[in-house]
């Protein structure tokens, strides 16, 4: 999903600062693209491999994990559950990012977790639902709502990036809490994740 050109004049209109930084940086592209086009499972899955590592080290170890699976797409909930802890150590997974993506797996072929149909569900009832899975959290749900499902509302408070992102923005001199963040943001709405994404690429600028 992607904003229309009046949603992005409205949102500059509603915070010239953010408005003038907008002017200057990459079109917001339409989620999702690339890999995150693939089935819900492997998406959640590449995000717990992504999880709290560096961009390179999380790489080799996805393209890793990706190999293990009996054919050239990633491994299935079904063959995840077949392959021993100690194949999936081997690949340079934790043993809390196994555990996380066996729980996803398990939950998902149990039929406890239904992804089939999950776009349908509201924001918070996303969150809920895959914040049962042990390894998924509030951020790693967040990331699935806006880059997997398209969700253009999401603010991701607790996100160091979009975090420095406000503070290079408004030129503080730290960074700002999660909850001053969610204040700032109100100004945002109905496109918080189309800031959010702006505030990253401000980063990358510095």
């Amino acid at each position: 999903m992607r904003p229309t050109n009046t949603q992005i004049a409205a949102l500059r209109r509603r915070d010239p600062v953010l408005g003038a930084a907008i002017k200057r940086l990459p079109s917001f592209p339409d989620f999702p693209v690339g890999i995150l086009r693939g089935p819900y499972f492997h998406v959640l899955a590449r995000s717990i491999i992504y999880q709290q590592l560096a961009t390179p080290a999380a790489r080799t170890i996805y393209g890793r994990v990706r190999k293990l699976g009996p054919g050239p797409r990633f491994p299935t909930p079904a063959q995840m559950l077949a392959l021993t802890d100690d194949r999936l150590r081997g690949a340079g997974l934790s043993g809390n990012k196994a555990k996380a993506l066996r729980d996803l797996a398990t939950r998902i072929v149990s039929g406890e977790l239904r992804l089939k149909g999950i776009g349908r569900h509201d924001d918070e009832a996303v969150i809920n639902l895959l914040t049962t899975v042990w390894g998924i959290g509030e951020w790693t749900a967040q990331m699935f709502l806006i880059f997997k499902l398209g969700r253009l509302d999401v603010m991701p408070s607790g996100d160091l990036g979009v975090q420095e992102g406000l503070r290079i923005l408004d030129g503080l001199d730290g960074r700002p809490s999660p909850d001053t963040l969610l204040g700032r943001a109100e100004v945002w709405r109905p496109l918080r994740s189309v800031a959010a994404w702006y505030l990253w690429r401000l980063t990358d600028t510095r």
